[in-house]
């Protein structure tokens, strides 16, 4: 009975860190593997990628709200944890009864290899860095547990016993010192070889190098000229046009894309006259346009930042669709990223006057790869999740009674227009500013209608008129300021704004499910 009891309230702790080096290994011995396979076949991205192909929109929204464009590194800390637990869990599991501990890890493994061979793209084959990684956590695994049993084992008893199965008959100190130093050892290999993976991957891609020898040809349309004082002058309001580096990231996909331009091609098929494939070559050599747009994602809160204003080039939707000739009875195109993603475009946006487009340039040079190189989508007046899709290699012509997109299986709308809003930018938030004239400025934007006015009101005073920037266009922000006598204490700034129409801004508050936030936007600042 005492051998019994001893033996299940063992070095739990030790075990359990074990454990969590075997999964350290797992991890990192199909990462050095799968630089030779596609980036998708890691087992974090793909247990990242499934996990987000699970997300409810509430959890995604959350995410979103919370983390904004740094969600990803949530998910994946948030990742990372888990595994920890379960690795942790595994080790106690496998000192304690080693044929359960090894159903658990081959169990675990088999989750693995099922998100990665799910994965849009990728083959059967690709599973073989998770396979061996696994057997590769598993050897580790079993290795510092025979160190933990050789460490349970007491000095005296009889070599080749219960109590000394590897006939050791070691000391407790000198067994710890040696577990210690495996695990250790084991660690920093783990480390060592994660790092090797990472290195060889990106040796291996050469898609970076490829962009950027590009050179993008002019446009057949050159972008109307930016008129002088688009820029707010108020200091502090965010740029007129954003920079690539800081233009706002919100999708799907854990492992940026790497797609060799000589491999690309979109097929345009479903309710069409003529199914059409075009290759990137085929794109430089068609009349692009170029169009300053503004992009808003469907998660952006009242006030918030996921806004961005660039300079696009690329081939226009309508002429795509001139060539396919859908048919009719279609409504929707139903655009596929090389990951998986859809999204569904109302067709008639497509067709119509706006600059939607199949773009390639941004702000003057190839697209950034996490913004869709080589090839994306990018349609004004419409949130992102049903129609900007990145990475873009299919357009189905089809309808919404017969497809849905990525979101709209979760919940959320099909059409998704851009709803007037307008926010407070200088000062921000729970800012102190001194009394007297205290310069405030902002951004609205109502992408294919424009913005005609902008309001503030300070406290429960009356509105009054903000001064508008100039406007590029009507498919782009615009910017707005005030000068405010501001007197000391507490006070409110709440801001809206009228489109072209003439169509107020809604004050009705709403979350961004299922079509986008709504709500006027109020800052508390105090003046000293």
């Amino acid at each position: 009975m005492t051998k019994l009891r001893g033996r299940s309230t063992g070095p739990d702790g030790l075990a359990a860190l074990a454990g969590v080096v075997s999964a350290a290994v797992v991890l990192s011995v199909a990462e050095l593997i799968g630089a030779f396979f596609t980036s998708r076949a890691t087992p974090l991205f793909a247990l990242g990628s499934t996990f987000i192909d699970f997300t409810p929109p509430w959890m995604k929204d959350f995410a979103v709200t919370t983390f904004g464009t740094n969600d990803k590194a949530a998910l994946f800390a948030g990742m990372g944890l888990t595994i920890a637990v379960l690795a942790c869990v595994l080790g106690v599991v496998a000192y304690r009864n080693w044929a359960l501990g090894v159903l658990g890890v081959l169990f675990m493994g088999a989750v693995i290899v099922a998100c990665v061979v799910t994965r849009a793209g990728v083959g059967s084959a690709d599973a073989i860095p998770s396979v061996l990684g696994t057997l590769a956590g598993l050897v580790v695994l079993r290795r510092l547990v025979v160190l933990l049993w050789r460490l349970k084992a007491r000095p005296e008893a009889p070599a080749g016993t219960d109590a000394d199965p590897n006939n050791q008959g070691q000391s407790v100190g000198t067994s710890r010192r040696r577990f210690f130093a495996a695990a250790g050892i084991t660690a920093v290999a783990a480390a060592v070889t994660a790092a090797g993976g990472r290195l060889l991957s990106a040796a291996r891609s050469n898609v970076s190098q490829a962009r950027q020898a590009l050179r993008l040809p002019s446009p057949a349309k050159a972008a109307a000229p930016v008129p002088p004082g688009v820029q707010s002058s108020v200091p502090g309001v965010t740029p007129w046009l954003t920079p690539n580096n800081a233009f706002y990231r919100i999708d799907t996909a854990l492992s940026v894309p790497e797609i060799n331009v000589n491999d690309w091609k979109l097929r345009v098929h479903g309710m069409v006259e003529q199914e059409v494939t075009l290759t990137f070559e085929d794109l430089l050599d068609a009349g692009l346009i170029e169009s300053h747009i503004t992009l808003t994602c469907v998660s952006n809160p009242v006030g918030g930042d996921l806004v961005g204003n660039a300079t696009w080039l690329g081939l226009p939707l309508r002429d795509v669709l001139a060539r396919a000739k859908p048919t009719g009875g279609a409504d929707m195109v139903l655009s596929t990223s090389v990951d998986g993603f859809s999204a569904s475009t109302p067709l008639e946006v497509l067709q119509d006057g706006r600059d939607a487009m199949l773009a390639i340039g941004m702000n003057g040079e190839p697209l950034p790869l996490e913004h869709g190189y080589p090839v994306r989508m990018v349609v004004p007046g419409l949130y992102g999740f049903v129609s900007a899709t990145k990475w873009v290699v299919d357009l189905e012509v089809t309808r919404f009674a017969d497809n849905k997109a990525y979101w709209t299986t979760r919940g959320w709308s099909e059409h998704g227009p851009i709803k007037t809003m307008a926010r407070v930018e200088v000062p921000k938030s729970f800012a102190k500013v001194p009394a007297g004239k205290v310069a405030v400025g902002g951004t609205a934007w109502a992408q294919t209608r424009g913005i005609s006015k902008v309001e503030i009101q300070i406290d429960n005073g009356p509105w009054a008129e903000a001064t508008l920037s100039a406007e590029a266009s009507t498919l782009t922000w615009r910017q707005w300021s005030y000068e405010w006598d501001a007197t000391p204490g507490p006070h409110y700034i709440k801001v809206r704004a009228t489109d072209g129409t003439g169509q107020l801004q809604t004050e009705q508050r709403a979350d961004p499910v299922p079509d986008g936030a709504s709500g006027w936007q109020s800052v508390m600042v105090t003046v000293q």
